[in-house]
C-alpha cells in the first residue's frame, strides 16, 4: 500500500540534539551549535553538527586545500585565466604529469613540476585523512573497518600516481588530473598495453564492483521493506531478531534458497567493495612491469581466442634497412 512506501514517504526523526558520546577530553573540542536541516533530512540524519576535526583533520584540510588550489590555479592559467572559459572547459581541462624525458627527476614547474607538487600534497592530504579515520575508529571504541575499506581505495590511488610510475622509471606513467583527460588516460592505457579487459585482475575488480552493486542494492531493498517492522534497527536486529529479520531471511530462502544475516551482510558487501579496489591496483602494477599486452597474454594462457591473420604482418620501419634509428 502506498502509505507503506517509506521510499516515497520518508518520515524524518526529530529528537531532542544530541552532541555525541561523550569522549576524553583533548586538546580539540566539538565546535559548533548543532541543528535540525530538513534537506539533510531526506538524506540521513537531519542534525548537522557539531564537527570534530582534530590535528589530523586539520592538516588534511590545509594539505587538500593547497593541492586544489595548484590544480586549479593552473587549469585557469591554461585558458588564459579567463573565467568564462575556465568554466565552459572544466571538464577538459588538465593538469598533466611530466613528460617521459625527465624520468624520476624533478622537472621545472610548467613542465610537470606542479603535477608533482598538488600530488604531494595530495597524497599527505588523503594519508592524514585516513589517520584521522583510524583514530576516531578507535576513540569510539568501534572496529577501523571503515579506515581499512578507505585503505583499499589509497593502495589504488597510490598504485596509479606512485608506485607504478615508480617501477616504470617515469612519472610520466601516472595519470593526469582532470576529469575528461583521466578518462582519456585511462582508454589509452587500455590501448598501450594491448586491452585490459583481458587483465585477470581487471575481471576480478569488475566482478567485485558489479558484486558489491548488486548486493548492497539487494540489503538496501530489503531494509527498506522491513522498515514497518523495526529493520532499520539493525544492530538489534543482529543480537535479538524479530519479525523483521524472520520475514527478510523467509524472502531470501524463498527466492534464492539461502539468505545472509543482518550481520553477514555487511561483511559479503564490505569485501566486494574492498576487493573491487585491492584486485584492481593490482591489475594495474603488472601492467607494462610484468606483462606488456594483456591480450597476447590472454591467447597464451587460453583466455582469448587467437585471430585469424586476415591482413599481412605489419613491419616495423624501424627495423628496415636505411631506417631512422
Amino acid at each position: 500500500m502506498a502509505e507503506y512506501q517509506n521510499i516515497l514517504t520518508r518520515i524524518q526523526v526529530r529528537p531532542p540534539i544530541y552532541p555525541g558520546v561523550a569522549l576524553p577530553g583533548g586538546i580539540w573540542k566539538r565546535s559548533g551549535k548543532p541543528f535540525l536541516n530538513y534537506w539533510a533530512g531526506w538524506f540521513g540524519d537531519a542534525q548537522i553538527g557539531p564537527i570534530y576535526l582534530g590535528t589530523t583533520g586539520v592538516f588534511s584540510l590545509v594539505f587538500g586545500l593547497i593541492a586544489f588550489n595548484i590544480i586549479g590555479l593552473n587549469m585557469l592559467a591554461s585558458v588564459n585565466w579567463d573565467p568564462v572559459q575556465f568554466i565552459r572547459l572544466l571538464p577538459w581541462l588538465a593538469l598533466e604529469p611530466p613528460a617521459a624525458e625527465y624520468g624520476l627527476k624533478i622537472p621545472p614547474l610548467n613542465q610537470g613540476g606542479w603535477w608533482l607538487m598538488a600530488g604531494f600534497f595530495l597524497t599527505v592530504s588523503i594519508l592524514l585523512w585516513w589517520v584521522r579515520m583510524y583514530q576516531r575508529s578507535k576513540a569510539l571504541g568501534i572496529g577501523p573497518h571503515t579506515a581499512w575499506a578507505f585503505a583499499s581505495a589509497i593502495w589504488l590511488y597510490l598504485v596509479l600516481g606512485f608506485i607504478r610510475p615508480l617501477m616504470m622509471g617515469s612519472w610520466s606513467e601516472a595519470v593526469p588530473f582532470g576529469i575528461f583527460p583521466h578518462l582519456d588516460w585511462t582508454a589509452a592505457f587500455s590501448l598501450r598495453y594491448g586491452n585490459l579487459f583481458y587483465n585477470p585482475f581487471h575481471m576480478l575488480s569488475i566482478a567485485f564492483l558489479y558484486g558489491a552493486t548488486l548486493l548492497f542494492a539487494m540489503h538496501a531493498g530489503t531494509i527498506l521493506s522491513v522498515t514497518r517492522f523495526g529493520g532499520d534497527r539493525e544492530v538489534e536486529q543482529i543480537v535479538d531478531r524479530g519479525t523483521a529479520s524472520e520475514r527478510a531471511a523467509l524472502f531470501w530462502r524463498w527466492t534464492m534458497g539461502f539468505n545472509a544475516t543482518m550481520e553477514s551482510i555487511h561483511r559479503w558487501a564490505w569485501w566486494c567493495a574492498v576487493l573491487c579496489t585491492l584486485t584492481g591496483g593490482i591489475g594495474i602494477l603488472l601492467t607494462g612491469t610484468v606483462v606488456d599486452n594483456w591480450y597476447l597474454w590472454a591467447v597464451k594462457h587460453g583466455v582469448a581466442p587467437a585471430y585469424p591473420a586476415v591482413y599481412p604482418p605489419v613491419v616495423d620501419p624501424a627495423t628496415l634497412m636505411g631506417g631512422v634509428k
